[in-house]
C-alpha cells in the first residue's frame, strides 16, 4: 500500500448521525466517515449496515486488521472457520491475513463501526459498488 506523502497530519472532523459519504450496495450500505484524505493515511472508519437476513461480502481475506464494534443488533462473523453472534457492543478483530466475513441473520437491521488500518479503503468502494451491483446480497446462511 501506497500512502501519499502530502498528507501530513489528521483533520478534525464532526459528523452528527447519518452524516459521511454513502455507499448504497442494494440490501448492504456503507457510510464512510474518515479515510485517508481525513486521517493523513493512518486509519479508514466506516459504518456497514446489513438489512435482516443478509450475507456480507463474502469470506475474504487480506493483509490488513479489520476492526469491527457492532453498534446496532446481531451480525455474525467468520474468523477463519468458525462463525459467532456478536451482539450489540461486541468487539471483533479480523486479524490481518485472516479469513472473515460478516451476516445479519437476525430479523432486525445490523450496523458495524469498521475500522481499516491503513486508511486507503474507501478508493475500493466503487468497484465494491459495481461488484454487488452485479451479485446483489443474497439472504444470509445459517
Amino acid at each position: 500500500m501506497s500512502v501519499d506523502k502530502n498528507l501530513k497530519q489528521s483533520e478534525n472532523i464532526f459528523l452528527a448521525p447519518g452524516e459521511g459519504r454513502p455507499y448504497a450496495m442494494g440490501r448492504i450500505s456503507a457510510v464512510f466517515k474518515a479515510d485517508e484524505r481525513e486521517t493523513a493515511g493512518k486509519y479508514s472508519i466506516s459504518e456497514w449496515w446489513l438489512e435482516p437476513n443478509t450475507q456480507g461480502p463474502g469470506a475474504h481475506s487480506h493483509d490488513e486488521d479489520d476492526i469491527f464494534y457492532v453498534i446496532e443488533g446481531t451480525m455474525s462473523f467468520l474468523l477463519g472457520d468458525k462463525w459467532m453472534d456478536a451482539a450489540k457492543g461486541s468487539f471483533v478483530l479480523a486479524a490481518g491475513g485472516t479469513t472473515h466475513d460478516f451476516q445479519n441473520r437476525s430479523s432486525s437491521r445490523a450496523g458495524v463501526l469498521n475500522i481499516s488500518v491503513p486508511g486507503n479503503f474507501e478508493g475500493h468502494m466503487p468497484s465494491i459498488v459495481e461488484w454487488f451491483a452485479k451479485y446483489p446480497p443474497q439472504d444470509a446462511i445459517a
